[in-house]
């Protein structure tokens, strides 16, 4: 008896010891970590003199990175669920459009109108959620769907009120509220005046802001883009909800039959993408005063890029949100290191398809590694 007991603890796969190296292939972060080294060596090669590397410009790609990883935050753990939300990207406009016709046309204070965007939007993630739940239609047609209802509103809301697709006003509207500068203030100006005046940073030389940085602060849009990666983060990995984030993805069934509320976890998850494309809306509307109907366009496959470089599986219940935002710096720096290396900007286009396109590829792989398909 004690031979074969022996042999069949010698057989059970999870006694096996696996190598240092099998154990980092299978890390969701990896390909997002070599892809970011691989870019940041590539630009300071063709583009280190260019000022990308200066404060200024650590600044512009770091704003473009902040607002991919706001998005990608809440598409990262919808993904992982299983479920995807095309809708973000019209979300976005369509809280912008929301934000300033209650604040400009209608008089509201800015701070009521900001929080009926986010209500507004909030229950149309839980609507998405419960479509998505009760009629068992995938995710990608409920939400594409309502990509289009909401773009359409969004454009014949802000005509029909203002016969513009442009709202303007919201920053004078904004002055004096008291929500405003969480969304749209710009942190530590003290200390980068200081910097300024000590010589670590640029200074204008002329004009009407002779003296003052050439980096003023730190922007609201990246310390919401940090507290949203670290939020999603602790969730998905150190609390229950998290286990039953990545359950839901891997297998709803299964995961239903041992007590996780999938359709509440599932639903939860559309509702916090909605809420993150309400953020990256309102950061927008408080930086440039104003709201536009197009804004956020294609948004949404942005956000899904930079969560599949991230190592995320498109079948759900395995990703990582640190890799997301990876994805998200590696998109950013992207950006504006072919604007600074003076390459054509319709070659971006080109990089998030190449780049897709290996993230799956390498992602499929991966899968096959964790689960033995051949």
């Amino acid at each position: 008896m004690s031979a074969p007991t022996a042999a069949a603890k010698i057989d059970d796969e999870r006694l096996k010891q696996v190598s240092w190296l099998r154990q980092a292939l299978v890390r969701p972060e990896l390909g997002a970590i070599c892809g970011a080294i691989l870019v940041f060596v590539f630009f300071l090669m063709v583009a280190g003199d260019s000022g990308m590397f200066a404060p200024q410009g650590i600044r512009n790609w770091t704003l473009v990175s902040a607002q991919f990883a706001i998005l990608a935050a809440g598409a990262c753990l919808l993904m992982i669920a299983g479920e995807f939300d095309l809708s973000v990207g019209s979300m976005i406009g369509f809280a912008g459009v929301v934000i300033a016709i209650l604040s400009v046309q209608w008089g509201w204070p800015v701070w009521a109108a900001i929080l009926s965007a986010f209500a507004v939007c909030l229950f149309i993630g839980a609507v998405n959620g419960f479509l998505v739940i009760k009629t068992g239609l995938p995710s990608f047609i409920v939400t594409l769907a309502f990509l289009y209802i909401l773009r359409g509103l969004t454009i014949w809301l802000s005509v029909a009120t203002t016969r513009q697709t442009i709202i303007g006003g919201v920053g004078q509207a904004a002055q004096g509220d008291w929500l405003a500068p969480i969304f749209g203030g710009i942190a530590f100006r003290g200390l980068f005046q200081w910097m300024g005046d000590q010589g670590w940073i640029a200074t204008f030389t002329r004009g009407a802001r002779i003296g003052e940085p050439v980096v003023e602060g730190i922007p609201a849009l990246v310390f919401w883009a940090l507290g949203l990666i670290l939020f999603a983060h602790v969730l998905l990995t150190r609390t229950r909800f998290g286990n039953w984030i990545f359950a839901s993805g891997g297998d709803a069934e299964a995961a239903r039959k041992v007590g996780v509320p999938v359709s509440r976890v599932k639903i939860l998850m559309f509702m916090f993408s909605a809420f993150c494309a309400c953020v990256f809306a309102t950061c927008q509307v408080m930086e440039f005063g104003s709201a536009a109907a197009d804004r956020g366009l294609l948004k949404e496959f942005e956000a899904i890029i930079c969560v599949v470089i991230g190592g995320a599986l498109l079948t759900g219940g395995y990703g990582s949100v640190i890799g997301a935002a990876l994805g998200a710096l590696i998109f950013g720096v992207v950006q504006q290191g072919l604007f600074f290396a003076n390459a054509e900007s319709s070659l971006f286009r080109v990089f998030l398809g190449v780049i897709l396109l290996m993230a799956v590829i390498m992602n499929t792989i991966i899968r096959r590694m964790i689960t033995g398909e051949r």
